[in-house]
């Protein structure tokens, strides 16, 4: 029997007699289990830091995606093997929570594995294994908390926001635009923010893209962007002071429920039928004109008929307009949804400074931009890019950062970078390992050893010898008793992170730690795999 990878890094057993095939079972079997988790680790140690490199995934239609954002890949990967799934749900848990350190996490369960197959082979039981590393992570949690720094911040002062989204974009397609974007993320977080209680709905950031232009002509707009244009092309083009009707019931004649049907058989039937059908589309225009409304944006279309009556009327309108859409527009013009012409009133009208559609560059495309709300409560960030893979990953680098954005402003401690908060931990670990007695100070050392593969693995992408300038960082940490020195990724010329400006979020450090820890105990527990068929 042999292991072997294929292309995607997924293992496979090679097993040369089929006829006395048995089912792997205890150490084997863990072992297995570890060498499939440290497949898919491996895959994304090369995408972890500023240098990390990028992976192109072609999807079966054929549709190709580049990044380097580690639940990005892990989600597109065509992962068949249980323990890999375990790897990919880690990420995910992490994106969800955090929102950033997707590609850390794994390469942190990852080298823990690694450390853990050295424990099995010296006969330490597994569950001493994992018992020792939840005391090790319980450590390495308590010293982020003593070695974190809390920094003020505030509507107008933010500039340590926007250092810390810095370093998250730093690592991205996007990091030449990395200030003007992390501006942008900051802006847009603190508009939507609830500073008092701490909170931050992201829901009411919209980003939205548009292939053309580059990518420093991203903007951020403090209102909402729709996609769509004006329903006749001789509507006026910009409305100062708009009074906006949000409707979700269409510009046509009522239809009865049951089945019917219509016999004409004179004109006068069929001019009797259109007047009707015309007194119906007046009536809804004149109601919306009676409340006082300059534009109606509507969910669903209508016909050439009321379009028609509608530019004559001078009421421009907007149609085919999502329900999602509807809602932002509705927040952030202090408007309310209408589902029936009849239950239109002033009140419940929307107001905006203005209203404008826009063309870009030769193209006919055209979108709808509403501004100047009467709540800014609802933004919109507007992504231009050469392609549109560059625009689907500006957008995935534009959520890192508004999820560390968010994060910061519900807990507003942090750990510097660069490994920096990596070394520290595992010095401190090391140090408290003499302390544990019995065989889980083993797993304590070891836990302190996969600590430094984040460090070693971003400097082996930055191009430096990894254990060479491993080993110079450590020691003069413990020399200067100096938890900020990191690897010096971008070549600066200092190791001291503070000066560096390069900063994380402390529950994303602790929460990478937390889960990496979690899976592996859990990988470490397996000893049997059954098939649904050996049942």
């Amino acid at each position: 029997m042999a292991l072997a990878f294929d292309e995607f890094g997924r293992p496979f057993i090679i097993i040369k007699e089929q006829e006395q095939k048995t089912r792997l079972r205890g150490l084997d079997a863990q072992k297995t289990n570890i060498s499939s988790g440290k497949a898919v680790a491996r895959i994304l140690r090369t995408s972890l830091g500023p240098k990390g490199m990028d992976k192109m995934l072609q999807s079966p239609d054929g549709d190709v995606t580049i990044t380097n954002d580690g639940a990005t890949i892990l989600e597109q990967m065509d992962v068949g093997n249980q323990i890999a799934k375990l790897m990919v749900e880690l990420s995910r848990s992490q994106d969800y929570e955090i929102g950033d350190g997707t590609t850390g996490v794994v390469v942190m369960a990852g080298a823990l594995l690694e450390q853990a197959e050295k424990l099995l082979e010296r006969g330490i039981h597994p569950i001493r294994v994992a018992e020792g590393y939840e005391m090790a992570s319980r450590i390495a949690v308590e010293h982020l908390e003593r070695i974190a720094n809390k920094f003020e911040f505030g509507v107008n002062e933010f500039e340590p926001l926007i250092q810390t989204c810095m370093t998250t974009l730093s690592s991205k397609i996007v990091n030449r635009c990395k200030r003007s974007m992390a501006e942008i993320a900051v802006k847009a977080v603190l508009a939507v923010a609830d500073l008092e209680r701490k909170d931050v709905n992201l829901d009411l950031i919209k980003v939205e893209g548009k292939v053309g232009g580059k990518l420093e002509d991203t903007e951020l707009i403090y209102g909402i962007v729709v996609d769509k244009d004006m329903s006749h092309p001789q509507m006026p083009k910009q409305i100062q002071d708009a009074n906006i009707a949000i409707l979700t019931c269409p510009f046509e004649p009522p239809k009865p429920k049951t089945k019917h049907k219509v016999d004409i058989d004179t004109v006068e039937k069929f001019q009797t039928l259109r007047l009707q059908e015309q007194k119906y589309f007046d009536d809804m225009v004149q109601k919306c004109k009676d409340v006082g409304a300059t534009l109606v944006i509507c969910q669903w279309g209508f016909d050439d008929e009321a379009n028609h009556l509608l530019m004559h009327r001078n009421l421009p309108a907007v149609r085919w307009v999502g329900g999602v859409e509807l809602e932002l527009i509705a927040i952030a013009t202090g408007g309310r949804i209408v589902p029936r012409f009849q239950e239109l009133t002033p009140e419940k009208l929307g107001r905006a400074g203005l209203v404008r559609e826009k063309s870009f560059g030769t193209t006919k495309d055209r979108m709808i931009y509403i501004e100047h709300c009467a709540n800014s409560r609802a933004v919109t960030i507007f992504i231009r890019g050469g392609n549109k893979m560059m625009i689907e990953e500006t957008k995935r680098s534009i959520h890192d950062a508004l999820c560390v954005a968010r994060n910061l402003i519900r807990n507003n401690s942090i750990v510097y970078g660069g490994g920096s908060a990596e070394i520290s931990c595992s010095i401190a670990v090391e140090a408290a390992a003499d302390k544990h007695p019995g065989v889980e100070q083993y797993a304590i050392r070891a836990f302190a050893d996969a600590l430094d593969s984040i460090p070693m693995a971003l400097a082996e992408n930055s191009g430096l010898q990894p254990i060479e300038t491993l080993s110079a960082v450590k020691s003069q940490q413990i020399k200067e008793n100096n938890p900020w020195c990191g690897i010096d990724c971008n070549d600066v010329g200092t190791n001291d992170m503070r000066e560096q400006n390069v900063f994380e979020t402390l529950i994303g450090k602790q929460q990478q730690i937390l889960l990496a820890t979690q899976v592996v105990k859990m990988i470490l527990k397996i000893d049997d795999v059954i098939s649904p068929s050996e049942y």
